[in-house]
């Protein structure tokens, strides 16, 4: 019979993550998760307060790049897959300062890998049952042109210091497949977006600018068009492609929802004049175009057609849907305070 799972979530205090751990406690119940974050700006343990009861979880404060802690940790909670989350996100502040970014993106993933190797290689059935799968964006494989969408088997062609140290990594991932025979999976995603996104992205900086009666600020001129994927969607791929992905394979996971910078500035605005009561049009005002990032992509989408047919993987909440229900979470936390 086959062990018991005990998962290593990296960055498991950040919005993806977060989210993920909380739909992997509940519908696998057989695992434990033990989650390494670093607590830098983009983690927060609010995020993690529908786990933190849970017997079948533990959180470690931590850096992937910190190789004895890492060691540590797969040796004292016996760790047989690795689910890796952590990075440095933040395409802004990739072109601001990019040393971080090499250190934890291509680092902290060289040393998780390695660790792996180091501790499953010892017998044939961890290396065969024992996973690391590596979640990745869409954002390596460039941008694109009006027409056609990223596949699997796109060429990378990254244009930020963000982009390329999240394909180097990817490189990484597969090189420790091709060459040490570890069991590895990639996902490459496109833009998330959902409740415990960090206020520096896009859609929560809209929504706080908007409630705030602040200018909401759009690059160039809003026409860069973006794959929208609701995060609980991206859960659910996750979980498949962890469980279900077949080894040495690289997932795309789409939200099939596009729309540009400037049409999700107005459809927040749309959505927070009615619900905040204020006449139709009232926020879109607060519109202001700023001087635009430097290689700002044009254009990303994702063709998820692989993961639909292999593993049954289809986006359930609409782009609407899931504004609705993101502005709802934003409106509270903001109340809160």
């Amino acid at each position: 019979m086959k062990r018991q799972q005990h998962i290593l979530v990296t960055g498991g205090a950040g919005f993806i993550g977060s989210n993920f751990i909380a739909y992997l406690l509940n519908s696998l119940k057989e695992i434990r998760i033990i989650n390494l974050d670093k607590l830098t700006y983009a983690g927060d343990l609010k995020n993690l307060e529908p786990a933190s009861g849970n017997s079948r979880y533990t959180f470690v404060e931590g850096d992937i790049c910190d190789q004895k802690l890492v060691a540590d940790i797969f040796e004292a909670h016996d760790v047989n897959n690795v689910i890796h989350f952590a990075a440095e996100s933040h395409v802004d502040n990739s072109i601001a300062s990019p040393s971080s970014f090499i250190d934890t993106n291509i680092t902290g993933t060289f040393i998780l890998l390695e660790t792996a190797r180091e501790q499953w290689s010892h017998d044939q059935e961890s290396m065969t049952y024992n996973r690391f799968h590596h979640i990745s964006t869409d954002e390596v494989y460039g941008s694109l042109g009006a027409e056609g969408y990223f596949t699997e088997a796109s060429p990378y062609a990254p244009n930020s210091p963000y982009s390329a140290s999240k394909a180097a990594a990817d490189f990484l991932v597969r090189s420790y497949g091709k060459t040490y025979g570890l069991n590895v999976v990639t996902s490459n995603c496109s833009n998330n977006y959902g409740p415990k996104q960090h206020d520096e992205k896009l859609i929560p900086t809209i929504i706080r600018k908007a409630l705030a009666g602040e200018a909401i600020p759009i690059y160039g001129n809003g026409t860069n068009i973006r794959d929208w994927l609701y995060v609980g969607d991206h859960c659910k791929a996750l979980e498949l492609v962890f469980s279900n992905g077949r080894e040495g394979e690289t997932y795309a996971i789409g939200g099939v929802d596009e729309m540009n910078n400037l049409e999700i500035a107005q459809t927040i605005c749309e959505i927070l004049d009615r619900k905040t009561g204020r006449s139709a049009g009232s926020l879109a005002g607060l519109i202001e175009f700023v001087r635009d990032r430097p290689g700002h992509d044009y254009r990303y989408a994702i063709d998820s057609s692989k993961i639909k047919e292999n593993l049954g993987w289809k986006p359930q909440i609409s782009l609407q849907e899931g504004l609705e229900k993101t502005i709802d979470w934003y409106m509270e936390k903001y109340q809160k305070g």
